[in-house]
């Protein structure tokens, strides 16, 4: 209390003598550091202050946190317009080739993945964001007894149709300039993925999600069995032949058992994806992976964490600015916002 009444005086006095005041900082009105940038009447530090707190969390949460790390109030639509100026920019000046990973050496592979996920929108209601997440196999860290993680990831996000967002890819993956015989995509099977992915790199090692496949499995012998131990028992004998690359086994055995429609949905799904799924073969290239929770964590971290907060809906605009300062942090990359603030990007607020 006692300091927090010394604050409070010292302001008192910084009013009175015209001053501005940045914490325990009082600087002058005619001072370069209080004329502001990019339209707005305040200053680089605090914009970018603004910025990084306003993507981390809703806007009226934004302001609290503001103003308990700083002592200076600054209203949520404040922040809103500010973190928003600052996603748009960032979106127009930011190179669609631009590596963020460590160049890819000969023992490596690189890793692609690429999913889909909703958000809640103003105009269309609920609307899908594609993200897509580049690492490299040596990246993936398995230490004993603990489990396994990605040290450094490169993401992409795009609100809108797939056609953009696949050729916005197609750019970030041909910057590595890697050989097709060390790039891996691993997908959950959806057509459009799939479709992108044999017309754009026909010669890659594309793998279908090997629990994407299993929980098909899973769906089919709830569905069949009424006996809780058979069920169990067929369906490991089929995930085991699975990672065995016997998907043909598999799709027989399903036939023997049923010609219900879960039986044949299980099977055109499995046809559809028997390219995909040499999982034995897939075991033994870079870091072993098989499965996509890669990039079903990004969509949590890029977009869920900040994006589907309770009663939040985005303009497609809004919501585009804000993935690409999501995107530009999880890659490592705050120093380009750093940098904006020293530029004069906007005439007005």
């Amino acid at each position: 209390m006692f300091l927090r009444r010394i604050w409070e005086q010292f302001r008192a006095i910084s009013v009175k003598k015209n001053l501005t005041t940045l914490g325990w900082v009082a600087i002058d009105n005619a001072h370069p550091f209080s004329k502001g940038h990019n339209g707005f009447q305040i200053s680089s530090l605090m914009q970018e202050k603004m910025v990084y707190v306003g993507h981390l969390d809703c806007y009226q949460r934004s302001n609290e946190i503001l103003e308990k790390l700083t002592l200076v109030k600054v209203s949520a639509s404040q922040i809103y317009r500010v973190t928003d100026a600052y996603g748009a920019q960032i979106g127009k000046t930011t190179d669609p080739q631009e590596r963020t990973l460590t160049p890819v050496m000969q023992e490596e592979v690189l890793y692609v993945e690429a999913d889909g996920g909703m958000i809640l929108t103003r105009k269309d209601d609920w609307k899908e964001v594609k993200v897509g997440r580049l690492f490299k196999s040596g990246d993936c860290i398995h230490a004993d007894g603990k489990p396994g993680y990605i040290s450094h990831s490169q993401y992409k996000a795009h609100l809108g149709n797939s056609k953009t967002f696949c050729r916005q890819m197609e750019d970030l993956i041909d910057a590595y300039e890697v050989t097709k015989d060390r790039l891996v995509f691993i997908s959950d099977g959806a057509p459009w993925i799939r479709n992108w992915i044999e017309d754009a790199y026909p010669q890659a090692i594309s793998i279908l999600d090997y629990y994407h496949a299993a929980e098909h499995l899973h769906g089919f012998a709830d569905k069949h069995f009424k006996d809780e131990k058979k069920r169990k028992q067929w369906t490991e004998r089929q995930k085991k032949s699975l990672l065995q690359s016997k998907v043909t086994t598999v799709i027989k055995n399903v036939r023997k058992l049923s010609n219900s429609k879960e039986a044949l949905q299980l099977i055109d799904y499995y046809e559809a994806n028997q390219q995909r799924m040499d999982y034995s073969r897939y075991k033994q290239i870079g870091a072993a992976i098989i499965g996509s929770g890669a990039i079903e964590s990004a969509h949590r971290t890029v977009v869920q964490k900040r994006m589907k907060l309770s009663g939040q809906r985005w303009s497609g605009t809004g919501a585009q600015n804000m993935l690409n300062l999501r995107v530009t942090s999880m890659n490592g990359r705050w120093d380009k916002i750093i940098a904006l603030t020293k530029k004069d990007f906007r005439k007005a607020a």
